[in-house]
C-alpha cells in the first residue's frame, strides 16, 4: 500500500514538473534528515546567484529505499527530471548498469574539472565503470569505534584496543565493574538487527580476518577466514556477554548511538555522524569520548566499511550542461568546505582534510584520511539488493541462535550462487 501511494506521489511529481517551464529550472532531488535539506537551499540559492541558473530543489522521503525507488521510477520512465540527484554508494552498479546516468567524463576536459582530489581508490572503485566516471562523492563514510576514554583510563588501560581479543578483555573488565552501580551497562554495541547495517558490520568483520564477500570478482562467502568471524561476531552476543542480546532484534544505527550516549556502553561501533551528537549539550558522554579504526584480528587488518552519497547526471536530462554546472559547484572545494563545517560531511575531496579551520571541527581528519584509503565496500552488483538480503537474513539468523556459522555460510553460498546464475543467463 505504502508503495502504491509512493508511486503515485512521485508520478503526479514527474507530471506537474513537466507542466512547468522546465526550459528556466533545473531539477536537483535530495534528502536526509531537516537540517541537510534546509543547508541544501542555502547552498543551493548561492549556486542560483552566482550563475544565474534557477533550481528546482525537490525534497524526497527521508528513507534511504523510498528515495531510491521515486529515482528509479522517474528514470524507468524516461523523465527529463531530476537533472542531478544523490545516489547511496550501493545504488550506482544497478543506476549504471540501467542506462540511466550521464558520464561526466566529457565535462571534465571542457570546463578544466579535475578528479584529482579527490580519493583515488574510492572514485575509481565505486564511480568508474568501463573506463568512463559516471559518478563522484558528495560525502563519504566510514564505520569507526567510539570509545570512553574515561572509563578505560579508570580501569587501567592505556588505550583503546588494537584487535578485537584486546576489545573483548577490555569490555569484560570494564563491564563486569560498572554494572555494580548501571545494571544496563554493555561492553561493546554494534549493529546487529536484521537490515542493510548488518551487511556492513558483517563485511568489517569479516575483510579484518583477511576474508570479506568478495574473492576474485565473484561472492565468496563459503570460507574458514569468514567462518572465524561470524564465529566471533555470534560470541560476542552469546559467549563473552559484552553485547546485549537485543543486538540481533533491535540494534540499528540510532538504537546504538542512543545507548552509548546515554553512558550505557564502553565501545560503540558506528559511523562518523554519531561523533557530534555526542559531543552535544545534554550528552551523558560529551567531552568523554575518543574515536579511532575499527579492531582486527590478529592475523588481518582493521578495515571499514565504506557508505557515503554520491552525486550524478541523468542521461535524461534536458539541460546537461547546467547540470553539470551544479554539479561542478557542489563539488568545489569550497562547497565541500561548506558542507564540512555546517554539516559535518565527510568529503570525498583528500584536499579539504588538511584546512586549517576544517582541522578544527575534524580533529579525527588524519585518521580518517587514512582508513578512507582502505576502506571496503559492499559488492558493486547489479543484484546487489538480492544479495544484500540473503546476507541480512542469513548472519541474522546465526546471530540468533538458528544455525551455526558454517551452515549458515553454505547456505547464504548456495542462495547467491542460485541469484548469480539467474543473472548470467
Amino acid at each position: 500500500m505504502k508503495s502504491t501511494i509512493l508511486y503515485i506521489l512521485v508520478m503526479l511529481a514527474i507530471l506537474l514538473t513537466g507542466c512547468a517551464d522546465h526550459e528556466k529550472k533545473l531539477t536537483f532531488w535530495i534528502g536526509g534528515a531537516p537540517q541537510e535539506v534546509d543547508y541544501w537551499e542555502t547552498l543551493v540559492g548561492e549556486f542560483e546567484r552566482t550563475f544565474g541558473i534557477t533550481v528546482d530543489l525537490i525534497r524526497q522521503p527521508s528513507s534511504t529505499d523510498q528515495r531510491k525507488q521515486g529515482l528509479v521510477i522517474s528514470l524507468e520512465a524516461e523523465q527529463p527530471d531530476p537533472d542531478v540527484f544523490l545516489m547511496d554508494i550501493v545504488w550506482l552498479q544497478q543506476f549504471f548498469q540501467s542506462g540511466w546516468l550521464q558520464p561526466l567524463d566529457p565535462f571534465f576536459e571542457a570546463t578544466g574539472f579535475s578528479i584529482a582530489p579527490f580519493f583515488k581508490d574510492v572514485v575509481d572503485a565505486v564511480d568508474r565503470f568501463e573506463e568512463h566516471y559516471y559518478a563522484l562523492p558528495v560525502f563519504l563514510d566510514i564505520g569507526v569505534l567510539y570509545y570512553r576514554k574515561d572509563l578505560l583510563k579508570q580501569y587501567g588501560f592505556s588505550g583503546p584496543p588494537r584487535t578485537w581479543r584486546e576489545l573483548v578483555r577490555q569490555a569484560h573488565d570494564v563491564q563486569a565493574g560498572e554494572r555494580n552501580h548501571n545494571p544496563g551497562f554493555n561492553g561493546f554495541l554494534w549493529q546487529g538487527a536484521q537490515y542493510e547495517g548488518l551487511v556492513c558490520t558483517f563485511l568489517e568483520f569479516t575483510a579484518s580476518n583477511g576474508g570479506g564477500i568478495i574473492q576474485d570478482g565473484h561472492v565468496r562467502l563459503n570460507r574458514s577466514v569468514n567462518d572465524v568471524a561470524l564465529e566471533f561476531m555470534r560470541a560476542l552476543i552469546r559467549k563473552y556477554d559484552i553485547s546485549p542480546l537485543n543486538t540481533y532484534t533491535d540494534m540499528r544505527e540510532e538504537e546504538v548511538r542512543r545507548a552509548f550516549q546515554r553512558g550505557d556502553a564502553l565501545f560503540e561501533r558506528n559511523w562518523l555522524y554519531a561523533w557530534n551528537l555526542h559531543q552535544k549539550d545534554g550528552s551523558a558522554v560529551e567531552g568523554k569520548i575518543g574515536m579511532t579504526a575499527l579492531p582486527q584480528f590478529e592475523e588481518g587488518q582493521s578495515v571499514a566499511a565504506l557508505g557515503g552519497w554520491h552525486i550524478g547526471m541523468s542521461r535524461y536530462s534536458d539541460m546537461p550542461a547546467k547540470a553539470w554546472e551544479l554539479v561542478r559547484f557542489i563539488l568545489s572545494h569550497a562547497s565541500q568546505k561548506k558542507l564540512v563545517l555546517n554539516l559535518g560531511w565527510y568529503p570525498g575531496r583528500s584536499d579539504i582534510y588538511t584546512d586549517p579551520e576544517v582541522l578544527k571541527k575534524m580533529p579525527y581528519a588524519g585518521l580518517l584520511q587514512k582508513t578512507f584509503s582502505r576502506a571496503v565496500t559492499r559488492p558493486n552488483l547489479p543484484y546487489y539488493d538480492q544479495v544484500s538480503d540473503v546476507i541480512q537474513r542469513t548472519v541474522n539468523g546465526c546471530l540468533a541462535g538458528k544455525q551455526p556459522p558454517a551452515a549458515a555460510l553454505g547456505r547464504m553460498q548456495s542462495e547467491i550462487d542460485h541469484i548469480e546464475d539467474i543473472y548470467a543467463r
